[in-house]
């Protein structure tokens, strides 16, 4: 698979939170974000906590459970936002469903390369 860099930014991410808490991001600045997103594109643990409270976990579409032990995330504070550099190799479907997951809509796709 290609690697890609994806290139995110996050306009208040001390608000910025998933619609549901059990999954939603929980931290105080950008590194914790960036080792929060990083934890939930390397291994399946928030994913599988996700698709278990579904109200049918068995049709819950498996290839979003799909992982990147090698994804490397950094943040950083940009003007009045929170800058993401993203490397993976995991489609763009799985990036926005943990996203969506930790953040909710709180965060645009600026960019993306191949890595």
């Amino acid at each position: 698979m290609a690697r890609n860099h994806y290139y995110l930014s996050i306009a208040d991410l001390a608000h910025a939170r998933g619609d549901d808490p059990r999954f939603a991001y929980d931290g105080a600045g950008p590194n914790d974000f960036a080792a929060a997103l990083q934890q939930a594109l390397r291994d399946d643990d928030l994913f599988q906590r996700w698709r278990a409270a579904q109200p049918e976990p068995d049709a819950v579409d498996a290839s979003l459970g799909a992982t990147d032990p090698a994804a490397q995330v950094h943040a950083r504070v940009a003007d009045l936002r929170t800058d993401v550099d993203l490397v993976t190799d995991l489609p763009m479907s799985v990036v926005r469903h943990r996203l969506y997951l930790l953040i909710g809509a709180a965060w645009q796709l600026r960019d993306l390369r191949a890595a």
